[in-house]
């Protein structure tokens, strides 16, 4: 990026000089101006001497020198910057997201899953330096997406994500938990974040929640936990009619909080409840802003100064002047 500057700009202020040394010079010159008088210039010849009325322009080369020198002082200069940006401490993060049946919940709109991906999109356009990973799991868990600074690669799975039948039915907490751990056990990244949403209680699997929190806090990972769904009850889907598509009834919102809790606690996370696609987005949020990546920017700047050629310009401007005050108006000085 070029920018253009002046190092001292007060020596503008010199510039108020010039108006001053203007009418001092008009009253010298007519102080200095010898004049006769006589009744009559008939009988002598009055030539024209253009070399007399073209003297001024002395004064008017010595002027220009002046404000050259002036600007000069001012140091312009043009700075060309240039920017790399270094990233200290990066950070792994995977995010494990329950793609059970109940998250097609629709208390947030269009329904759990789909507003989950909408906020944690953001959340990962939000993360440029650090690597993401997803995890799916329900009955059972897998790995979506390992470990990678690829973004575009995270947002497509992301965006695939989707309740499908192939992933045992249920909501197995602590295998969706362990799956993620293994993902992040072998960073070597300075932080080790899992952001762990669900929206039921742990009722499957074959991990305990809390063996798999102790393994997350063997391996220095810090763990956010977020209960997904509204107070009461919620339209959620109770069956599927012979199209194959659900049917849907108002249904309890059950949670295990204390679980999620206790989680976040062991591994020195936090703990959160999302009854609103609003309130899911600034929870995010938040959790960007607990978990900063320290960034190093240098910057590096080269100048190219202006002010020789404008130095070279007033002692050409003076040389000027003298070479035609010693030759040219050398009967007029």
């Amino acid at each position: 990026m070029q920018a253009f500057e002046y190092v001292n700009p007060e020596f503008f202020w010199l510039l108020l000089l010039l108006p001053i040394l203007v009418v001092w010079y008009i009253w010298q010159r007519k102080r200095q101006t010898a004049a006769l008088r006589i009744s009559s210039l008939k009988g002598f010849k009055t030539p024209k001497n253009w070399l007399a009325r073209l003297r001024p322009v002395l004064f008017v080369i010595r002027l220009l020198a002046l404000t050259a020198i002036i600007v000069a002082l001012t140091r312009p200069r043009n700075v060309d910057e240039s920017t790399k940006i270094k990233t200290t401490s990066g950070i792994d993060i995977v995010m494990a997201i329950d793609v059970s049946a109940s998250m097609l919940a629709r208390d947030l709109k269009p329904n759990r899953l789909e507003a989950l991906k909408l906020v944690a999109a953001r959340f990962i356009n939000a993360r440029p330096n650090d690597r993401i990973g997803l995890v799916e799991y329900a009955g059972e868990s897998y790995t979506k997406t390992p470990l990678t600074s690829d973004k575009g690669i995270v947002l497509s799975s992301l965006k695939s994500i989707k309740y499908n039948t192939i992933i045992e039915g249920g909501t197995a907490i602590g295998m969706g938990l362990a799956t993620a751990v293994n993902r992040l056990k072998d960073s070597r990244a300075k932080s080790k974040v899992i952001i762990l949403l669900t929206d039921g209680v742990n009722n499957s699997g074959a991990i305990d929640p809390k063996i798999a929190s102790e393994l997350a806090v063997e391996f220095g990972i810090k763990v956010y936990t977020i209960g997904l769904g509204t107070n009461g009850m919620a339209v959620s889907p109770i069956g599927i009619l012979p199209n194959g598509k659900f049917q849907y009834g108002n249904m309890p919102v059950q949670i295990d909080e204390e679980l999620l809790q206790e989680i976040a606690k062991t591994t020195g996370g936090e703990y959160f409840r999302a009854v609103s696609t609003t309130r899911l987005s600034e929870i995010y949020e938040q959790i960007n802003k607990l978990e900063k990546t320290e960034i190093e920017e240098f910057k590096f700047k080269s100048y190219d100064e202006k002010f020789r050629p404008l130095v070279l310009l007033a002692l050409a401007l003076l040389a000027i002047e003298l070479l035609l005050k010693y030759t040219v108006f050398k009967s007029f000085v």
